[in-house]
């Protein structure tokens, strides 16, 4: 019964998809002149666009918003990029070149928006005549396990996600996330986000569209009562409002709180460096640095000009390389809009503790990342330590760095729920797990991602604080769970590391990947090739369709337009 209404479902929009796709393709043929090419290809897009979107009542507005959009970057990728090289041409971006293809991009979008417009009208046709999409019954039944979760980072949200997967025709187990915001933050892009290169929102999926059968909370956890097995939430209600002060029972705890800031004991640096964890601290910092331009702007002393256009990154991991890369082709990109300030007024400066910066990559791959960034005119601080900070000077271990703007990326250390709990940790805090990612001793807890001590079943070797070890260790974690309540036996968390990837700056990136049929071998590359998969890897990564057009749409963006300067926070 569920799996006849699920292919319903399915080839309900899979038609629709069809019809829609090919009215709005009458666009391509008539004004862009590409035949029976431009019908299959219309037709394609319409399936994908209709199955891809959830359809909503009467949501003409959304969709001829996301249509439009969505044609911006099928006119790259189609008119710009495939057509002259299908054509044996190599793609042009000369202003000429971009002038001509202009009305393919009138073109494009128009049948994006059609597309969107038509497809609106279609299921609401569909309803209309056959009723809304048939869902799968649900049976009234008593809940016999909570499973609740703590995070919804990268790991809660994956263990939410294969839960409800495993769970879909069980309603006896219930599902519960607790989370400080409401939407994941997808932390690869960061970096572009204080770059001024994506939009804030376009990086952030909501939890509460994604995840359909799990109760979401937004709420800070202030305590866990493991005695009787209780959740409490913290007593705020101006800030966490009606979730304030409540209590969340579980069966089955799971800690995927993820990681905060460690400033090594430094109360200055907590003080007055950025922190760089959260979109609000990408927010932040955007709008800091362009204030820095505005000040220099108006003024007339050279060293306190220098000071204000002086920018220093904490940390040479993959967080500090690529926000130090950001913020220089960001400082860079908006100095055509300052004519009184000059390119040797402006200093990005790494600072780190090694001999040299990406110590998660080979040797070389790291020297190539520090040369392309000194060839863009980033400054290298290394084998040197920030021992102090005051307000306008940052004090290392040698010398000083007379500035305005310091952002900490040197450390991080597990959430701070953690020490008030009576459970075995390692030095760095984290909560000790069992191969099978359950807290020895306590039935019911489990913990993985960053504020878990995971190593793996088979090597026995740690496992590192990222983001693809954090979703493998979520999917382990959700098949233990259920295997625990189950009776089954669990199994042991093993999972070979696909390699890393990493932007230095301007359309250059490093990328060691793993040989599939090899695992002790990686294939080791960088430039501009590293940099386009770099950005195709994580934008098939990125949760949700639609985010992944709006970030299509602003990298399309990027490429004609310079780089937006508006201040979107008062920093007064």
């Amino acid at each position: 019964m569920i799996k006849e209404i699920v292919l319903n479902r399915i080839f309900r929009r899979i038609f629709i998809g069809i019809l829609s796709g090919a009215l709005a393709a009458t666009t391509l043929i008539a004004a862009l002149h590409y035949g029976a090419w431009g019908l299959v290809l219309g037709v394609c897009v319409g399936i994908a666009y209709s199955a891809g979107l959830r359809p909503a009542h009467r949501a003409y507005v959304d969709n001829l918003m996301a249509g439009g959009s969505l044609g911006v970057p099928l006119w790259g990728l189609v008119s710009v990029i495939a057509i002259p090289l299908f054509s044996g041409q190599m793609p042009e971006w000369s202003a000429e070149q971009m002038r001509q293809h202009f009305p393919a991009l009138v073109g494009w979008v128009v049948y994006g928006a059609s597309l969107g417009i038509i497809n609106q009208a279609l299921h609401d046709g569909a309803e209309h005549l056959f009723g809304p999409e048939p869902l799968p019954p649900v049976a009234s039944v008593s809940v016999s396990k909570r499973i609740v979760i703590l995070g919804g980072g990268f790991a809660g949200m994956r263990t939410a996600e294969c839960l409800e997967e495993k769970l879909r025709t069980d309603s006896s187990v219930s599902l519960t996330l607790i989370n400080e915001t409401n939407a994941l933050l997808f932390t690869p892009m960061l970096a572009e986000v204080a770059g001024s290169s994506l939009e804030p929102s376009h990086i952030s999926t909501p939890l509460r569209s994604t995840l359909r059968r799990t109760e979401f909370i937004r709420g800070v956890v202030e305590n866990v009562d493991l005695e009787r097995r209780l959740v409490i939430l913290r007593h705020d209600p101006a800030v966490d409002g009606a979730s304030a002060g409540r209590q969340v029972p579980y069966d089955h705890l799971v800690f995927a709180l993820g990681s905060i800031s460690n400033y090594l004991g430094m109360a200055n640096l907590e003080k007055f460096a950025f922190n760089f964890k959260s979109l609000l601290d990408a927010i932040r910092l955007r709008n800091h640095v362009i204030e820095m331009f505005e000040r220099a702007d108006l003024e007339s002393d050279p060293a306190r000009r220098s000071s204000l256009l002086t920018f220093v990154v904490a940390g040479g991991g993959f967080a500090g390389v690529e926000l130090a890369g950001a913020l220089n082709d960001f400082a860079h990109g908006i100095l055509a809009d300052y004519p009184g300030l000059h390119p040797q007024d402006l200093n990005i400066v790494l600072v780190h503790s090694r001999d040299r910066v990406l110590p998660e990559l080979s040797e070389s791959l790291g020297r190539y990342a520090q040369e392309k960034m000194q060839l863009r005119g980033v400054s290298f601080r290394l084998n040197t330590r920030i021992v102090d900070a005051q307000p306008g000077v940052v004090l290392l271990s040698e010398g000083e760095i007379p500035t305005e703007t310091l952002v900490w990326t040197a450390g991080t250390a597990p959430s701070l729920l953690l020490k008030s709990l009576p459970l075995e940790k390692d030095k760095r805090g984290a909560l000790l797990v069992d191969d099978a990612l359950a807290v020895p001793g306590r039935t019911g807890l489990w913990a993985i991602g960053d504020c878990a001590a995971v190593n793996d079943a088979t090597t026995g070797h740690p496992c590192p604080p990222t983001a693809q070890f954090a979703i493998r260790e979520a999917e382990v974690l959700a098949s233990n769970i259920l295997a625990h309540i189950e009776g089954r036996p669990v199994r042991g968390f093993h999972f070979d590391s696909l390699g890393a990837l990493c932007v230095v700056g301007h359309q250059t990136a490093c990328a060691e990947l793993r040989v599939p049929f090899a695992p002790a071998k990686f294939l080791r590359f960088s430039g501009l090739f590293a940099w386009l998969l770099w950005r195709g890897i994580y934008l098939a990564k990125l949760p949700g369709l639609e985010r992944k057009i709006r970030v299509l749409v602003d990298w399309t963006i990027e490429l004609f337009f310079p780089r937006d300067i508006v201040q979107t926070i008062d920093l007064r």
